[in-house]
C-alpha cells in the first residue's frame, strides 16, 4: 500500500517537473521520474485487488479497473485534443497534477496495510541488467529500420541478448531478485504472465499504426482520428465487468482466449484497410478490438493472481507488468521494423515519425507495411493464445476459484 502512494506521488511530481522542463534533456529526465511513479501504482495495484478482494470476485474487480482504464483513455484523447488546440504541451503534463494529488489523497486515506512486511534489499544489478539490456535490443531493431542490419546492429543485439540471458542468470541466484522467476514455476501463471507479453508485443502499436492510417493516409485532423477510436474504448468499458464477472465464475480460460480470437478478428480488418476504405471499418475493428481487451485483461489479471501465493501478491503483480511493459516497449519497435519491410528505408521514418500527410504513393507504401505490420501483431496474438489454451481445465478451475 505504501509503495502504491509513492508512486502517486512521484508520479505528480514528475508530472509537475514536466511541465516545468526547459530543455529537451531535462524533460527526458523528468519523464523518467514520472514513469518510475506510473510503475509503482501499476505494478502494486493488481496485488492491492488480491489482499483486499475475495478470489471469488476478483474477475469483477480488475472489470472494474479496466473501467478506469477505458475511461481514461477516452479523456486523454477527448482532453488531450483540447488541450493541444487552446493550450500548450506543457498542460498536457500540468493538468496530472491535482489529478496525482486527489489519487494520492484517496490512496493514503482509504488504504491499509494488511500483511505483514518483509525487509528486502533492491535488485540493483537486476535492474541494471535488463534496463541495459532491453535499450540495446531496441536500438538494434529501431537501427534495422532505419539503415539495415549491419555489424553495428548485430552487436548491439548480441549484446542486449546477452545482457538478459544475464539476467536471468543473476535473479536465480540473488536472495531478493527484481524478477523473481521462482513464480514461473506454477504452469498457470507463467502461462498467464507470457501470454500478457505476447499480447502487449502484437497490441500496444496497433493503434498508433492506425492513428497514423486515418492522419497520413487518408487526410483526417489528430484530433477527428482520435475519435474514430473512441467507442471502441467505451464499449469496452463495459464489457469488462461483465468479462471479469464470466471468468470468476467460468475460469479464465474462456475469456482470455475470446479476447485473444476478438483482438486477431480486429487486426485482421486493420490489415484489410485500403485507401478507398470507409472510416466506418476502423470503428468496427475498434469496437471489436475494445471487446477483446476487455475480456482479456481482467481475466488474465486474475488467473495470475489466483495462482500466485499470498504472500507474493506483490511480486507476481510486478512480474506481470514488468512483462507487460517489456512487450509493449518492444511493440513498437517490432511493429515499425515489420512495417518498414516493404518501404524504402529513406521513407520509413517520415511515414511513421509524423508526416500530417502522405503523397499518394507513400499511402500505398504505408499501406504495405501497415499489413505487415498487423500480420505480424496477429503472429503474437496466436502465441498467447496457444499459452492460454494450454491451461486447461485445471488452469480454468485455479482461476475461478482462487
Amino acid at each position: 500500500m505504501r509503495m502504491y502512494n509513492v508512486g502517486f506521488a512521484v508520479f505528480t511530481a514528475g508530472s509537475l517537473l514536466c511541465g516545468l522542463a526547459a530543455s529537451g534533456p531535462q524533460l527526458v529526465a523528468f519523464r523518467v521520474v514520472q514513469g518510475l511513479g506510473g510503475a509503482l501504482v501499476s505494478a502494486n495495484s493488481g496485488a492491492i485487488i488480491a489482499d483486499t478482494v475475495p478470489p471469488a470476485e476478483r474477475g469483477r474487480a480488475y472489470g472494474l479497473v479496466a473501467i478506469g482504464w477505458s475511461v481514461g483513455a477516452v479523456l486523454g484523447i477527448l482532453l488531450g485534443g483540447l488541450i493541444i488546440t487552446f493550450f500548450n504541451w506543457r498542460a498536457i503534463f500540468f493538468i496530472n497534477v491535482p489529478i496525482g494529488a486527489v489519487g494520492l489523497w484517496m490512496g493514503v486515506r482509504g488504504l491499509r496495510e494488511r500483511v505483514h512486511r518483509i525487509a528486502q534489499r533492491l535488485d540493483l544489478v537486476g535492474t541494471a541488467l535488463l534496463g541495459a539490456g532491453l535499450l540495446l535490443v531496441l536500438l538494434a531493431l529501431t537501427d534495422t529500420t532505419g539503415v539495415g542490419f549491419t555489424a553495428t546492429t548485430a552487436a548491439k543485439l548480441a549484446g542486449g541478448v546477452a545482457l538478459l540471458g544475464l539476467l536471468v542468470v543473476w535473479e536465480r541466484r540473488v536472495a531478493s531478485p527484481l524478477l523473481d522467476l521462482g513464480l514461473l514455476r506454477h504452469s498457470v501463471l507463467r502461462a498467464s504472465v507470457l501470454a500478457a507479453f505476447f499480447q502487449s508485443l502484437g497490441g500496444y502499436a496497433v493503434m498508433f499504426l492506425v492513428i497514423m492510417y486515418l492522419q497520413g493516409a487518408r487526410g483526417l485532423s489528430p484530433f477527428v482520428a482520435a475519435l474514430v477510436l473512441v467507442p471502441g474504448y467505451v464499449l469496452g468499458g463495459f464489457v469488462a465487468p461483465l468479462a471479469g464477472r464470466l471468468a470468476d465464475r467460468a475460469g479464465s480460460r474462456l475469456p482470455v482466449s475470446l479476447g485473444l480470437g476478438l483482438q486477431a478478428v480486429a487486426f485482421l480488418l486493420y490489415a484489410s484497410l485500403t485507401l478507398g476504405s470507409s472510416v466506418a471499418v476502423v470503428g468496427i475493428a475498434a469496437l471489436i478490438n475494445g471487446v477483446g481487451n476487455a475480456f482479456f485483461f481482467p481475466a488474465n489479471n486474475a488467473a495470475v493472481m489466483a495462482n500466485a501465493p499470498p504472500e507474493a501478491y506483490g511480486l507476481a503483480s510486478g512480474l506481470l507488468r514488468t512483462l507487460s511493459n517489456v512487450g509493449m516497449v518492444m511493440s513498437f519497435a517490432v511493429a515499425l521494423l515489420a512495417a518498414s519491410t516493404g518501404i524504402p528505408r529513406a521513407d520509413a521514418f517520415a511515414i511513421f515519425l509524423g508526416v500530417s500527410h502522405l503523397t499518394p504513393a507513400l499511402a500505398q507504401l504505408f499501406l504495405t507495411g501497415l499489413r505487415s505490420a498487423m500480420l505480424s501483431a496477429i503472429s503474437f496474438l496466436v502465441a498467447a493464445l496457444a499459452l492460454s489454451l494450454v491451461w486447461g481445465s485445471r488452469g480454468a478451475v485455479d482461476a475461478a476459484q482462487g
